[in-house]
């Protein structure tokens, strides 16, 4: 109801928990195989990954699995020998991706915008993992890493620990100041960000998580981590 929106947000509670998700498990599964086995054709980008028919996919992504990885709890799953942990997670993160994003889409209307200002997701309670700036005002908004939901947030203070000290704050652009890297020195954090003031053209954000790859490399070579975290584990 509008009533329970409105508490929820006003006590920084998302509006959706683990448990009141209403998945077709057996499709989660077969979502989860399908993206098993496309990660498993490029062991040039994850390693090798066991593709064998006998591997039993479901038995990877149960819903215990699926509640500690939504949680920010440790995974207690099968996990084939050679895979790491963060690998079957971006697995996790790419199947439940989609069902994430219906709920988002359904529910970010009813978020009230200026009042929310969190540096996670009202909706699910997921971290950002970019940014952008928008055309009209240059305001700042963060994009979900979960369910893709949008929200804006104050340009001056780091999202992840909500440092607001400017003199460790900081951001690298490019030649054509496109796109920006914000820098926390705090708790060396960064954060992507699509000036869409810069752009002519249509930009699909989701997708700007891959066409900005090099900037996750330079990050991490100048030390800065992608500090994705749910709600939960922020608590």
């Amino acid at each position: 109801s509008s009533e329970a929106i409105h508490t929820r947000l006003h006590k920084g509670l998302p509006l959706v928990s683990f448990d009141e998700l209403t998945l077709d498990w057996t499709l989660v599964q077969e979502t989860f195989a399908k993206v098993y086995a496309a990660f498993a054709r490029y062991p040039q980008l994850f390693g090798e990954i066991p593709a064998e028919p006998k591997l039993e996919t479901g038995r990877l992504l149960t819903k215990k699995a699926a509640k500690a990885w939504f949680t920010g709890k440790e995974l207690t799953l099968l996990i084939p020998e050679g895979v790491s942990k963060n690998l079957i997670q971006t697995m996790i993160q790419a199947t439940l991706q989609p069902f994430l994003s219906g709920y988002a889409d359904a529910l970010i209307n009813s978020v009230e915008q200026e009042s929310w200002r969190r540096g996670y997701c009202p909706i699910c309670g997921g971290s950002p993992d970019l940014a952008f700036m928008e055309k009209e005002y240059g305001a700042r908004w963060l994009l979900c890493s979960r369910c893709d939901a949008e929200w804006v947030f104050q340009r001056l203070e780091c999202p992840y620990c909500e440092n607001r000290d400017q003199s460790t704050l900081s951001f690298f652009t490019d030649e054509k100041e496109l796109y920006r890297l914000y820098v926390c020195e705090s708790c060396k954090c960064y954060l992507k960000t699509v000036d869409l003031r810069k752009t002519e053209a249509e930009i699909l954000l989701p997708l700007e998580r891959l066409y900005t790859l090099d900037l996750d490399s330079q990050a991490r070579e100048h030390g800065y981590s992608s500090c994705q975290r749910p709600v939960a584990q922020k608590k």
